[in-house]
This record gives structure tokens, sequence and C-alpha cells, in this order.
């Protein structure tokens, strides 16, 4: 039997790179599967691709109101949410020196305010024993030039998953975040042939993860599979941070 059958998904950043692919994962396991992006024709695409009735809604993930919106769209259509993702997320590099306010707000307000606002908004309707899944970085943990906002957003999600474990198991739902390392994307296509390089060379395995493995791991977390983890950072890196 497919591990998400009768399970309802919702996957905050879901139209293009990982979130898609973790969206099309949950798809296939059987979920219904909800997915959200900031532009109409991409979300529109990502659900045909993806079939199985999956559904695209329009959504800012910064903007707390739409993201009840989009929890609200949910519970109208299935009463509740058994597996959220929580994917949105942006990389936009920026040195000490050359730091902006309006960088640093704009890095915070996707990559934390989002999914502590998406969170909030769909609590109210996840199920006891539901999974909660913050698609992290090894940002979080290690210091990178020029990534420095970044990679603290990514820590702040770390630590809000152990305060939301501690707050949400009374109820039996899990909060776990998944890490990935550097991983073939669009995102990572535009990044120079240089660094690219540089960090395949820091990789024991030898290559990036391909989105089809972040998801894997996702879906693991999210699957009655993991019914005793909870409150962990799971690297999917081929150990680029671990050894």
């Amino acid at each position: 039997m497919a591990r998400m059958t009768g399970k309802v998904a919702l996957v905050v950043g879901g139209a293009k790179g990982i979130g898609f692919a973790i969206a099309e994962r949950l798809a296939a396991e059987g979920a219904v599967v909800f997915l959200t992006g900031r532009h109409s024709d991409e979300v529109e695409q990502a659900a045909k691709r993806i079939g199985r009735g999956a559904r695209g809604l329009v959504a800012d993930a910064s903007l707390p109101v739409d993201l009840e919106r989009v929890v609200a769209t949910v519970q109208d259509a299935q009463g509740r949410i058994d597996a959220l993702v929580l994917n949105a997320g942006t990389a936009i590099p920026a040195s000490l020196a050359d730091e902006t306010i309006e960088h640093f707000d704009s890095l915070f307000a996707v990559n934390v305010r989002g999914p502590l606002f998406g969170l909030q908004a769909a609590i109210r309707i996840i199920s006891p024993g539901g999974s909660v899944v913050l698609i992290g970085s090894i940002a979080g943990s290690a210091g990178a030039p020029s990534y420095g906002t970044y990679g603290a957003t990514k820590a702040a999600l770390r630590s809000y998953a152990r305060t939301w474990t501690a707050e949400l198991a009374p109820r039996g739902i899990r909060v776990n975040v998944v890490a990935p390392g550097p991983t073939d994307t669009e995102m990572m296509a535009r990044v120079p042939e240089e660094r690219r390089a540089a960090l395949i060379a820091a990789i024991p395995l030898g290559r990036m993860a391909r989105v089809e493995e972040i998801a894997a791991a996702t879906l693991f977390l999210l699957s009655d599979e993991a019914s005793f983890i909870a409150g962990v950072e799971l690297s999917v890196d081929g150990g680029m941070r671990q050894v």
C-alpha cells in the first residue's frame, strides 16, 4: 500500500524545485495534495504535471493573510491536514559589508516568518498524529561567505522545530527538519560553474543531491514509518557536513 493513502498534504512552496518533487512524491504515494506558489502559471502547471487531483493555490509564503487563505481552502475541501511541508524559501547572497535592512527583512520574511505563520494558520486543522516537515539547509550549521543571513534563517527553523515539537507533542503532532546540502535545482544551475565544482568537491559522495532524494527523506519523516521521530534535523547532504 502507498505510504500516504488517505492523507491530506499541503506543500507550501511546491510549484518548483525541491517543493515540486515533494508534492509529486506525496501524490504518487496516495496523498491528496495541495501546493502553493507565487505565480499562477507555475502553480497551474505544477498541479497539472502531478495530476492525481493535485490542486495548486497562488500564495505569497511571506504573507500570513495568504497562508490563512490557503489553509481555509484546504479546510473547505478536505477538512484537515495530515502532512504539512513548509518549503518556500529564498537564498539571495549578501556579505556582512553589503547587508541591507531590505535584504535581511526579505529573507526572514520568506524563510522564517512564512513557516512560523504558516504553521500557526494550519495548526487548527492538523490531525492528531499529523506530521510537519520544515525544509532547512546545512547552511544553518555552517559558515559560508555571503550567506550569513540565509544561514541564520535556516538555523532559526532548526530552533523552532525543537520548540514546536515540545508544544505540539501533546497532540501527537511531529515536527522535523530536512536539511539539504547542495541540490541540483534550477536555482543551483544559475550558480557559476567554478562554485558548483567547489561544492561538489566538498561532498564525500562526489555529486549534488537530486530533488527526488530530498523528497524521499521528506516522505519518510511525514509517513507513519517515522512515527517515533520528532524534533530532529535530517541532513541530506552526501556527507558534506557529517565527516
